[in-house]
């Protein structure tokens, strides 16, 4: 154990690239000498090894989403705080004295910060727009606004819900049970690439579709691979040519009301 004050905590699917550029970022941030860094992958274990070329702990794991991943890193790491960052975002310069100083109050659970988009593109800042509007109010954030928590609270709530989809909604939104979950409202920026590949607005509708099928309490882990891509290609990756929400036999399925804790 090295009683680390941060334990960053890197998901990564097939995405080699996207990493190796996120942990160039991450090796120059101040008092990174302080915190560890710890990769949890699954796919291409050749490229991921290269990406992270002995500049953080590499675990490979056979679950490949997300919340899986998230969690297999959370439970070997050894930081006070906890800091899951998405392999394709780069936080800003000051990230870990920016979390330092809102946790210094106890009330503090964990938070994130705001969201923006590497590419410039004026559809992705209308779209990053709508969300900010969205977390301000509901402080339910997503996992590419760099999500950070206490150790203990993230143990105490039993960490990511094994979910293939929206697991970082769920997971904030009982994080602010448990205390203050702050916005610290500087950017972090990450890449807007699965919206420009698949088509920004075409996208952009569906995860308000899946908005509004997790706050009315519907079941959306049948939209979890239509979402993720193939398994075998990085995140983002174009979708198939097959039609949302229609079953194999080609009938329209409504959304199941899932339970929820």
């Amino acid at each position: 154990m090295c009683g680390c004050r941060f334990s960053i905590i890197v998901p990564a699917r097939n995405d080699a690239l996207a990493l190796a550029r996120t942990l160039d970022g991450l090796v120059r941030l101040p008092g990174i000498a302080s915190a560890e860094i710890i990769v949890a992958a699954a796919g291409d274990p050749e490229g991921i090894a290269s990406a992270v070329a002995g500049r953080a702990r590499l675990l490979v794991r056979e679950d490949s989403t997300r919340a899986g991943l998230m969690n297999a890193g959370a439970a070997v790491a050894s930081g006070k705080i906890l800091f899951f960052l998405h392999a394709d975002s780069v936080p800003p310069q000051d990230a870990l004295k920016l979390i330092q100083d809102v946790v210094v109050d106890d009330r503090v659970v964990g938070g994130a910060f705001e969201h923006r988009f590497a590419e410039r593109d004026w559809r992705l800042g209308i779209i990053s727009g709508i969300n900010r509007l969205r977390y301000r109010l509901t402080r339910n954030f997503y996992g590419d606004q760099g999500i950070f928590v206490r150790a203990p609270v993230f143990r105490q709530l039993g960490g990511f819900p094994p979910r293939r989809l929206l697991e970082d909604l769920e997971f904030t939104r009982r994080l602010k049970c448990l205390g203050r979950s702050v916005l610290i409202r500087v950017p972090l920026t990450t890449s807007g690439r699965r919206f420009l590949t698949r088509g920004p607005w075409r996208t952009f509708a569906f995860i308000v579709w899946l908005l509004v099928c997790y706050t009315l309490g519907f079941d959306t882990e049948r939209y979890a691979e239509h979402w993720r891509g193939p398994a075998d290609q990085p995140p983002g990756s174009p979708w198939r040519p097959a039609r949302l929400g229609r079953d194999g036999d080609g009938r329209v399925e409504p959304p199941r009301r899932a339970l929820r804790r």
